[in-house]
């Protein structure tokens, strides 16, 4: 196909412009010949050139559109783009125009990631070598490296589209003939890639961003996870496909496939620079003043988010840099899609826009699934994962005490809050435990000095309603395109603060493509799914996750937590109440929510499964993939995103082959006929 081949000299030039950071030096390059790619350094180039298309998951708003939308933990915020893609609808298609805008290039830019693979594989054998590739050893490491990335990119896009084009040969003029191999034959291509790549890659890298033993054994764990995973579908699946996952998952936990991988020992972690306390440090004012304005984010708070992107759990990420000129097209866009509206007027509020909060697309909203499936009270990760506080960062000048509300007669007159002081809370409360307007309206004069949205709240009728109100805004349903009015829980996993302006959208910080934590529960799912199912050993790994999840002895509560029936002054651990049991789904626990079709232990752990992924993995951009996997996606679509419960069909559980892709293939040099391009289109398309 025309896309799959078009890796021409000048995009071969392009691509040392716009190649990864970290352990690559990039270059400005303005022509090069194809005998450049016959050379040492030349093929060095090329390897790392490979690893550029592991950004498109981030660079712009397919990251939602084709991993986040239309599943059980978000629907669309209230500035929605691509909203199809969440609703099912019939824009959602294969025929070119807004449906087929990302398939097109979820398609093109892994098979132009495949070429360059492909193109280096065939040299790197051939090309003498002086320095980067005088041994075989070294020659060894780094075909490893291009069969993991091919095994990767192969990997992404039969999740999407089923079977493949299956090609290992490069492509540099224009080819045609692309029959689409099976399923099963695809994971045959996958599986052998990404196992030659574990068995060759070295256990550490001296230039962070390169593919080691660690990550091809965790993603080798995840393709018999997948391929295991179908029970009515054909993926070529064996019955020691759950063996194999978990064989390999284990060897990444237990350190057998080395790098000194571990578990963050804080859930925080992973996302330092995007709190309160890592950057900027806000400073608390007195009562009725303000506080000093946070500094721009400095050379201390970009280090500590620079360590965060180094994790020891962090096993392999898509690499970015903090120099404009080589953020590549787009950068890390991720920043603006989970946010919400959270400035409004300073006067008024005491909040505008900042690198901080992030500049807000406000593309995606939590479900109630994915607010209701945490033990709020005992799980830290929620109060992690979501923003619920935020913060003034200008005076204000409206919000004044009254003789009525002020605590002491000496306030009468001055600022409600400051400049550092809590200037919006979102509470999550229940439904037995709603606010009143009395108690919200801002404007009136409520209880609270600032802002504050409830999740549950009675109107002036006493009825009551759910979606954030009110503070001035009211809902006019939970979990619609028309509910929010931009008043939702921001996920701040990607908040990017160190980008130089507000307005700036290409942000610098690595998108994770796969951490510990996911193997442990590649392992737990694994164990528990077995022809024989070990639930000991998969409670094991469960509950690693859990206990890293608890609060522990000391720790003090965010403030919220109040409205969860637990004092933030409370320091006690809850490690023991977050220990998971087979109760969980050998009964059916209310608190893991399960449909009425999961009568069996069986089918209850798969959803169990998928509500730990919820609550360790939330909006990391594997939701899609996941329900589609375990061959859930349409019920649990319908089940917990009401935007989606109507459009959704049977035949979403892949996405349409783009149609651009299909005109231009051909079989014995003639296009194909309708009745050939309906037979190579996925069905319901």
């Amino acid at each position: 196909m025309k896309n799959y081949t078009g890796i021409y000299i000048t995009i071969l030039a392009l691509i040392l412009t716009t190649s990864c950071k970290k352990f690559i030096e990039e270059k400005q390059v303005s022509i090069l010949t194809n005998d450049y790619y016959n050379t040492e350094q030349g093929v060095e180039d090329l390897v790392k050139s490979a690893y550029e298309r592991t950004r498109f998951k981030f660079e712009y708003e397919q990251a939602y559109a084709l991993w986040n939308f239309g599943v059980d933990e978000f629907t669309v915020g209230d500035q929605f783009n691509f909203e199809w893609f969440n609703k099912y609808d019939s824009r959602l298609n294969p025929a070119g125009g807004t449906g087929e805008t990302y398939l097109s290039d979820l398609w093109s830019s892994n098979y132009d990631g495949i070429n360059r693979c492909n193109l280096a594989l065939e040299r790197i054998p051939i090309v003498p070598g002086v320095r980067l590739l005088a041994t075989s050893d070294q020659r060894k490491q780094r075909m490893a490296e291009l069969r993991f990335l091919r095994g990767y990119y192969y990997f992404q896009l039969v999740q999407q589209f089923g079977g493949l084009p299956v090609t290992t040969v490069s492509s540099e003029g224009i080819r045609t003939e692309f029959p689409r191999s099976t399923v099963a034959e695809t994971y045959l291509q996958i599986i052998g890639d990404l196992k030659m790549a574990a068995d060759s890659l070295s256990p550490t890298t001296t230039e962070f961003g390169r593919a080691t033993k660690a990550a091809a054994m965790h993603f080798l764990a995840k393709a018999y996870l997948t391929r295991g995973s179908a029970t009515t579908e054909q993926r070529g699946q064996k019955t020691t496909d759950m063996d194999s996952a978990a064989y390999y998952a284990e060897q990444v936990i237990t350190g057998v496939a080395g790098g000194g991988y571990t578990l963050a020992a804080d859930y925080k972690d992973l996302w330092k620079g995007v709190y309160a306390e890592d950057n900027p440090t806000w400073i608390l004012p007195t009562l009725g003043n303000s506080g000093v304005a946070p500094v721009a984010p400095n050379t201390s708070a970009y280090t500590t988010s620079i360590n965060a992107q180094k994790n020891k759990e962090i096993l392999f990420s898509a690499q970015w840099n903090n120099k404009p000129a080589l953020t590549g097209r787009f950068g890390n866009q991720t920043h603006m899609y989970f946010g919400c509206a959270y400035e409004n007027s300073p006067s008024e509020v005491g909040v505008t826009r900042d690198v901080h909060g992030g500049r807000p697309f406000r593309r995606l909203q939590p479900t109630d699934y994915a607010m209701d499936i945490y033990d709020r009270k005992n799980d830290s990760r929620f109060y992690k994962e979501f923003r619920v506080v935020h913060y003034s960062n200008v005076n204000q000048t409206s919000a004044r005490f009254t003789a009525a509300n002020a605590p002491d007669p000496s306030l009468v007159g001055k600022t409600r809050f400051g400049i550092g002081d809590t200037a919006i809370l979102f509470i999550m409360n229940k439904p037995e435990n709603p606010l009143s307007i009395a108690d919200l309206d801002f404007a009136a004069g409520s209880r609270y000095r600032y802002k504050v949205y409830a999740r549950y709240w009675r109107d002036a009728g006493g009825n009551l309603k759910k979606g954030f109100g009110f503070g001035g805004v009211v809902p006019s349903g939970a979990n619609s395109t028309t509910s929010s009015q931009g008043k939702y829980l921001t996920l701040v996993k990607y908040q990017d603060p160190f980008r130089a302006a507000f307005n700036d959208q290409a942000g610098f910080k690595d998108g994770i493509l796969a951490r510990l934590g996911e193997t442990y529960l590649i392992a737990a799912e694994a164990n528990g799914r077995k022809t024989t199912p070990d639930f000991v050993k998969a409670l094991t790994y469960i509950n690693a996750l859990r206990t890293r999840a608890a609060y522990k002895a000391n720790e003090r509560r965010p403030e919220a937590v109040m409205f969860e029936g637990v004092l933030p002054t409370e320091v006690g651990s809850t490690t023991t109440l977050m220990q998971a049991t087979d109760a969980l789904w050998t009964t059916n626990a209310a608190s893991e929510m399960y449909p009425a079709t999961a009568t069996t232990s069986q089918q209850r752990f798969i959803h169990f499964i998928l509500n730990e992924r919820a609550r360790e993995l939330c909006g990391e951009l594997y939701r899609w993939e996941d329900l589609a996997r375990t061959e859930t996606l349409i019920s649990r679509t319908r089940q917990f995103n009401t935007d989606a419960a109507l459009g959704i069909q049977d035949y979403h559980k892949l996405r349409p082959v783009p149609q651009r892709e299909i005109d231009l293939t051909t079989i014995n040099g003639a296009t194909l006929t309708p009745d050939q391009k309906k037979a190579y289109q996925n069905p319901g398309y």
